[in-house]
């Protein structure tokens, strides 16, 4: 799979983070779209079988192929799928590229099983290694220091919130049990979290590169749709947490040219 197929895995599977992209420097997106695909075939393996055991082994190949490339030399093109492959020599040059990443899978074990979360902290710790992990990571792919992880740790809690809420109704579906409290209240609580985290993310924005950008742009709808569930969470539950896709892209147009995640 060679650099364009990356991207347009990314852009069928997760066209939100492939039109965040596309705000990046030609030259560093290809790490982006390679990261962002191992992220799709990461969280896709837990779905893999209805038995939670299959589906964990399935998860575990990957964890085993993240591993390896963490420890190959730079320089050594052995790699387990071309996402990695072209991730290869960031991993060798970003040390703490690799468990962030095996963070992000050892993470998604939890999806293989039914068993609901252990209360907010639970959920909490779930979304910092899955969407936390993934922006901190493209983030670093871009230059950003280590000084910066709080401040994009925090607008990433926000973003995976927002995605998470959306995600609720489909993972019901499926019979899993994606929020610790599912009342209006818990919910609009939830969302009001997620605000906060943003605002205190945005207030440190000048900490940032401004090559930061492109990993925050991602979360670039979760403010609006986290503003819609926490006035009205009941729209959680019924599928309607969405907003204008053509308001959401002329934002992120804006966005993408001020600089202003």
């Amino acid at each position: 799979m060679t650099a364009p197929a990356l991207a347009e895995a990314v852009r069928t599977g997760d066209p939100d983070r492939f039109a965040a992209t596309m705000a990046a420097p030609p030259a560093l997106r290809p790490r982006l779209w390679a990261l962002y695909a191992l992220n799709l075939d990461i969280a896709r393996a837990p779905w893999a079988s209805k038995e939670p055991m299959v589906a964990e082994m399935r998860l575990q190949w990957w964890i085993d192929a993240i591993g390896s490339a963490g420890r190959v030399r730079a320089g050594d093109v052995r790699a387990a799928s071309d996402a990695l492959l072209v991730l290869a020599p960031h991993l060798a040059e970003l040390p703490d590229l690799c468990p962030l990443l095996l963070g992000a899978a050892e993470a998604r074990r939890r999806d293989a099983w039914p068993e609901p979360f252990d209360g907010a902290a639970d959920l909490d710790a779930y979304l910092d290694a899955t969407a936390g992990n993934l922006m901190w990571a493209a983030a670093r792919l871009l230059g950003t220091p280590p000084t910066g992880e709080a401040v994009v740790r925090d607008f990433a809690r926000g973003a995976g919130i927002a995605n998470w809420l959306c995600a609720v109704p489909a993972m019901v579906a499926r019979g899993r049990h994606p929020l610790p409290d599912g009342t209006n209240g818990a919910v609009a609580a939830l969302a009001e979290d997620g605000l906060s985290a943003i605002a205190r993310a945005r207030a440190a924005r000048a900490s940032l590169p401004a090559g930061a950008a492109p990993a925050l742009l991602t979360g670039w709808k979760a403010g609006a749709l986290l503003r819609i569930a926490a006035r009205d969470p009941g729209r959680v539950a019924q599928c309607r947490l969405a907003t204008s896709e053509a308001r959401a892209r002329a934002s992120l147009a804006l966005r993408a040219v001020t600089g202003r995640w």
